[in-house]
């Protein structure tokens, strides 16, 4: 537009600065091979594929789990369902800790690996529980908690059953809001481990959500897990969760209430 190029094809390409030592010898690039540095921790390639199979692992559940509720409704449902919740569940946890702590979001802020072998067995027997019941002792089913003979004070068929879904589904949605708003809050101070010595900025929470509660985060988690487990219609599991998630956090939060107070001293 108003401006032109020339060009003269006789002309020789231009070369390229070269480097040379002083023994006379000039290095070609394959001499010095450059290789990535990066941290394994927080490696993009492997966060993205454990970000692509908890999407994939959310989307085939959540559509076996709409199809297994279509008429006649399967009870199993609930297993699928319960890997919609746990995919959920995991990605949150990543997500948020990249949004607001960006240092921390390494492959472990997925909880995928790192929560103990207890964690891995406790949903492990939730799925067996909730698969078993349904071959081994169906009635079970039905009569959950023996609330069934009271479905007549319910406006709806299998009243009960409803009741407890929905208490589930409160208990869930309102831990796993909680987590996520205590995590978001807190930003650059939450982390998923215990820190034994104080960093620098890190200064103790205590407005917001924090200002209700000591450890939301913990607090979200417990009642998340107990929700998961009434959605699952689990009565075995229920109560273990109830009690082994009680005593986990009971001990956590003494020796986090320790080290606090050995790191505050020492500031």
């Amino acid at each position: 537009m108003g401006s032109s190029l020339s060009y003269n094809i006789n002309a020789s390409p231009p070369q390229h600065s070269r480097i040379q030592h002083g023994n006379g010898h000039v290095p070609e690039a394959t001499d010095t091979p450059i290789t990535p540095i990066a941290d394994s921790k927080k490696s993009p390639s492997a966060i993205s594929l454990r970000a692509f199979l908890l999407g994939t692992a959310f989307g085939v559940s959540l559509a076996l789990t709409v199809v297994q509720l279509q008429p006649p409704l399967n009870p199993l449902w609930r297993a699928p369902c319960f890997l919609v919740i746990l995919s959920t569940f995991h990605f949150l946890e990543f997500y948020i800790t990249a949004r607001y702590n960006p240092s921390a979001a390494t492959l472990s802020a997925f909880l995928l690996a790192g929560n103990g072998y207890a964690y891995n067995v406790a949903h492990t027997l939730a799925f067996l529980e909730c698969i078993l019941r349904n071959y081994v002792a169906p009635r079970y089913y039905a009569e959950w908690l023996l609330l069934q003979p009271f479905n007549g004070f319910l406006p709806v068929e299998g009243g009960a059953r409803v009741a407890w879904l929905t208490l589930g589904l409160t208990m869930l949605l309102g831990g796993q809001g909680i987590r996520t708003l205590a995590m978001a809050q807190a930003g650059t101070n939450f982390n998923h481990l215990v820190q034994s010595r104080k960093k620098e900025g890190h200064v103790l929470v205590t407005n917001g959500i924090y200002g209700w509660l000591r450890h939301p985060s913990y607090f979200g988690f417990f009642w998340w897990g107990l929700g998961t487990q009434l959605i699952m219609g689990n009565l075995v599991c229920l109560v273990g969760y109830a009690v082994v998630l009680w005593r986990f956090f009971s001990l956590r939060i003494q020796s986090k209430s320790l080290l606090m107070t050995h790191v505050l001293d020492h500031c």
